[in-house]
């Protein structure tokens, strides 16, 4: 039997901070390693899957949704939120060309519209049973579509909201990551990440513990979703390191991290043990996975092939001389420091204890 899919999920309320295309960047380096992945777009933004089908409107997402029926989060997801006569089922997620072990299950442009009744169901489902089965289905959808893709790993690109459908979906995690900017926005939104992710466990283990919920068609499950760390993006290099204001921004930061943070997490069973983040040698503090500069050129050529900076072939990059020269060599740095990236996350999840 092949081991139970691990669930990832990419989440920061504030925006901005790269969580697509660090998920497509680290999924596609996952799977090139060997660890059959699939990605998940649970942003109604859908960005992830724009990036990935190569769309470039709207008119897109409408013909892909009716060329390919029940092939995206919302329509899979519709038999419970919609009452349905059928079951939740794994979806047969879509293959990123050109690897064999990398799949999107695409987002839906109308995801929010269940936002409401999500939150309705976790606030009363123990008390009117008709919402019972909401709570458990997005999980449930996770898991079988893990299961039935055969898949290691499962990324989730998540909205930056608090809503009721980013707490359901990060707890039923496995793991979880913290994409940041280094920047005065990002430091204020770690203080409230602090205050709300102890809250939406209480709330998980609370769920779990309902008969109500624990009986239903789609049960809630049972899980401590561990952080893994924060990633660090979108800051300017200068000399191969980041500019003294990033730098600082950084630092301030992992304070807040390993200060605040991860206090208020250790509470809810949702952090390794300190020895496991300190052995995998992650950046310049205990929490830092990776620091990931701006390299915009290369972003933006990518982005309009559907692949990653550190998948550019010179003849995608459109390029020669000294500046093709200079292109390689930050392909080159990228694709290390995704390396080193997907390392550790094989290290970190591979000693989960929970």
């Amino acid at each position: 039997m092949p081991k139970q899919t691990q669930i990832i999920s990419l989440f920061n309320h504030k925006g901005g901070v790269s969580k697509t295309t660090t998920t497509f960047n680290l999924g596609w380096m996952l799977a090139k390693m060997g660890k059959r992945t699939v990605i998940v777009d649970t942003d109604p933004q859908c960005n992830l899957t724009g990036v990935v089908l190569n769309f470039s409107g709207t008119t897109d997402f409408a013909d892909f949704y009716e060329q390919n029926p029940s092939k995206n989060i919302r329509d899979a997801l519709s038999p419970a939120f919609e009452s349905k006569p059928e079951r939740i089922e794994g979806v047969d997620c879509v293959r990123v060309k050109p690897l064999d072990d990398y799949f999107l299950l695409p987002g839906h442009l109308g995801l929010a519209e269940y936002e409401v009744t999500l939150g309705i169901a976790q606030e009363l489902s123990s008390s009117i049973q008709a919402l019972k089965n909401l709570p458990g289905a997005i999980s449930t959808l996770l898991r079988q579509t893990g299961a039935k893709m055969g898949a290691e790993y499962m990324l989730v690109d998540m909205s930056p909201s608090v809503g009721a459908l980013n707490q359901n979906i990060l707890m039923s995690s496995d793991f979880f990551i913290i994409p940041c900017s280094p920047d005065y926005f990002c430091s204020l939104a770690i203080d409230s990440l602090s205050t709300v992710l102890p809250r939406w466990k209480e709330w998980s283990d609370k769920s779990a513990s309902l008969p109500t919920l624990r009986q239903s068609t789609y049960p809630f499950p049972e899980i401590h979703p561990k952080f893994l760390g924060t990633i660090a993006q979108r800051y300017r290099p200068r000399g191969g390191q980041s500019a003294s204001g990033f730098q600082r921004w950084i630092e301030i930061i992992g304070q807040k991290v390993s200060n605040s943070l991860v206090p208020a997490l250790r509470d809810g069973r949702m952090v390794l043990a300190e020895e496991v983040y300190k052995s995998v040698g992650s950046g310049d503090g205990t929490y830092d996975l990776a620091q990931i500069s701006d390299f915009n050129t290369l972003i933006t050529i990518a982005q309009e092939h559907s692949v990653p900076p550190f998948a550019l072939t010179p003849k995608m990059m459109g390029r020669v001389g000294t500046v093709l020269d200079q292109m390689l060599n930050s392909r080159a740095r990228f694709e290390e420091t995704f390396q080193e990236l997907a390392k550790k996350i094989l290290a970190l999840t591979s000693e989960n204890d929970s």
